[in-house]
């Protein structure tokens, strides 16, 4: 599996947010900055242990996200 860096989409293991989906935006130290485009927009990340996030295959060139309606159709694939 992939190493955890901006664009990779992980899933909340712990938390309000627990088997949400999330686009990396950042990473420093032990903690990740996220948002999903609906609980948190492009402007107000989720600032999350990276020990309380999942991996998985999916990445998203985090330059061409434009609008938070556009990161939540992204994500709906991984949300079936």
């Amino acid at each position: 599996m992939p190493e955890l860096q901006a664009g990779r989409i992980v899933r909340s293991r712990a938390g309000r947010d627990k088997d949400g989906f999330f686009v990396v935006m950042r990473v420093e130290g032990d903690f990740a900055w996220l948002c999903d485009g609906k609980t948190r927009p492009l402007l107000r990340p989720k600032k999350k242990r990276l020990r309380h996030l999942g991996l998985t295959d999916g990445f998203i060139q985090k330059d061409a996200i434009r609008s938070d309606k556009q990161l939540r159709g992204l994500l709906k694939a991984y949300h079936a």
